[in-house]
């Protein structure tokens, strides 16, 4: 990576760990992938019950196939035979001991800013599992939360493509509002800080370019 861009990166990820610590948010630093997958494996112990959102950014830094390891008891959302099954795993994932995942993007105002399809990721985010985990590339930091949904509605036709909902966007890679039930954009969800359940979010943020 451009030396430039790295630095850029790296700046805006600590001056975000340092707003996310000051509004009670557990926040790290990572150097990249590989020092972010070593603060998951810390953070979470042994024998633990680990749920997941669908997250690009678990996928990339290698965290996914870290959770997945047999010290842990992962509910494995990926598999099932049908909807309710899946639906079963979702609601499973409040219940866990841990919730990993990635954001849509992290404000330097404090707040992580996500859009979400079922609700099983906004939701365990918000309640439900005993410890959250979020994971997050520099570049998905933003100003505030209006620009955070603006960015997670331009990114919102990948994602529902690498899904295969099969909605407008797949094809147009624009959102049209769509109305069908395969929409993705159905819950918008704000952490304005985290100081009901202080530590309860851990968030690593990493100077790197992570996830969509």
């Amino acid at each position: 990576m451009n030396e430039i861009k790295k630095w850029a990166l790296q700046r805006k990820a600590q001056d975000a760990v340092e707003v996310l610590n000051s509004r009670r948010f557990d926040a790290h630093y990572a150097e990249n992938a590989a020092e972010a997958k070593q603060i998951v494996k810390e953070l979470i112990p042994q024998g633990a019950e680990i749920a997941v959102g669908g997250s690009v950014t678990l996928q990339e830094t290698g965290i996914m196939d870290l959770v997945r390891s047999p010290e842990y008891r992962f509910i494995d959302r990926f598999s099932n035979s049908s909807w309710e099954e899946e639906l079963h795993k979702y609601r499973l994932g409040f219940l866990s001991d841990v919730f990993v995942t990635g954001t849509n993007a992290v404000t330097m105002d404090g707040k992580l800013v996500n859009i979400d399809c079922t609700g099983n990721r906004t939701g365990c985010i918000a309640f439900g599992p005993k410890k959250v985990i979020v994971v997050v590339g520099a570049n998905k930091i933003v100003k505030d939360a209006a620009e955070g949904i603006k960015r997670a509605k331009e990114i919102a036709p990948m994602n529902s493509k690498r899904i295969r909902h099969g909605n407008p966007c797949d094809s147009t890679c624009s959102c049209s509002d769509c109305t069908g039930t395969s929409r993705i954009c159905n819950i918008v969800s704000i952490i304005d800080g985290c100081y009901k359940f202080p530590g309860r979010i851990s968030v690593i943020v990493v100077a790197e370019e992570l996830g969509f």
